[in-house]
């Protein structure tokens, strides 16, 4: 039902903040059903956009917020495609169908792993002040006090990121529960999460056919700058 009035009319949220308090609302019904205490929870934004809906959800529900970042791996002479995502560490998601599918080799794969993996470097410099070890001690830190994860971002249109991330923290065999909470992602990159983590939480989850964008279901969608994600680090205390 939900979905056939979301074909018709194309409901938009508002803008990230928007977003993230409605997805914050629906985060605490999940917390208050399974009895976790905010103390035990740590929220990770993935910059740029992530960072701002992964911010407004920890004022929400009053929880620690840090960030993390992985980096999208972009098909050949198409940016906007992730075949997967690559970690500070290297720990590395591939969507191994589009990888077989657009016969992309592992010497491509290889090379732009290492170009985004300097760019991680350039903006942990800018966002944290921090080289990637100490950065990684101090995540593993984090994480290994907290009980519950959320991994934030603002939209999942192929989860290559969400899914990086999950896989690196996941790693840490540390016996927490993983949520991942993003105002949208359409229905099979949601069964794809589901398949990685505990608890799955979106707002809007359209079908595959009629999604195109995350940037459709907002009204403002306008690029999150380096500078704003300092400022929220700043205003955290992280920088």
């Amino acid at each position: 039902m939900f979905e056939s009035i979301l074909n018709k009319f194309q409901l938009k949220f508002k803008n990230r903040e928007w977003a993230a308090n409605v997805l914050a609302e629906s985060l605490k019904d999940i917390l208050k059903n399974e009895k976790i205490n905010s103390k035990d929870i740590s929220i990770f934004g993935i910059p740029r956009g992530g960072v701002i809906t992964g911010d407004v959800v920890a004022q929400q529900l009053n929880a620690s917020f840090n960030i993390l970042m992985p980096r999208k791996i972009a098909a050949p002479h198409n940016e906007e495609l992730a075949i997967g995502a690559v970690m500070e560490d290297g720990t590395t998601y591939l969507n191994d169908d589009l990888v077989r599918i657009l016969n992309i080799s592992q010497q491509y794969i290889e090379q732009v792993k290492s170009e985004q993996i300097e760019e991680i470097k350039r903006r942990r410099s800018l966002y944290q002040n921090k080289t990637v070890n100490d950065s990684f001690s101090l995540t593993q830190d984090i994480i290994g006090k907290s009980k519950t994860v959320v991994l934030a971002d603002d939209g999942a249109a192929t989860g290559a990121t969400l899914l990086a991330a999950a896989r690196w923290i996941k790693g840490e065999n540390l016996p927490i529960q993983l949520i991942i909470a993003t105002p949208i992602a359409p229905k099979e990159i949601l069964t794809r999460l589901k398949k990685e983590v505990n608890h799955v939480e979106v707002i809007i989850s359209p079908s595959t056919s009629s999604f195109k964008s995350v940037g459709q279901y907002y009204q403002s969608f306008e690029q999150v700058t380096d500078e704003q994600v300092i400022e929220i680090m700043r205003r955290r205390g992280s920088l």
